[in-house]
């Protein structure tokens, strides 16, 4: 655990310093701009925390069921395997869909 945590501060240490020169930058944005740019951080974080969980679960559900499905028939186990990889492919796809939402989102100039 302590190896861990001293990994894990290591880590935060590097994050802040190399952050550290935003700090310095003068954005020039609005209030307006500044409170849709939050919201739109929040929401595009929302989206993918949400996206990747629910992609995690289904990928774990799918993985255990293709495993008993294997065990209780191995003559099947070609066909459980291509539908299962089928399946993870489709799930990975509308994560990294996701993903792409996230982006427009943070990338769309809110007011001009």
């Amino acid at each position: 655990m302590n190896k861990n945590l001293k990994a894990f501060g290591l880590l935060l240490f590097f994050v802040f310093l190399a952050g550290a020169p935003l700090l310095a930058q003068d954005t020039g944005l609005t209030d307006q701009k500044v409170s849709l740019y939050k919201l739109s951080i929040i929401v595009s974080a929302g989206i993918i925390t949400l996206s990747a969980a629910a992609g995690a679960f289904c990928q774990a559900k799918a993985i255990s069921s293709a495993c008993e499905g294997i065990s209780r028939n191995p003559a099947a186990a070609p066909t459980i395997r291509f539908l299962l990889l089928l399946g993870l492919i489709l799930i990975e796809t509308l994560v990294i869909y996701a993903l792409l939402v996230t982006f427009i989102i943070l990338m769309v100039k809110w007011v001009k």
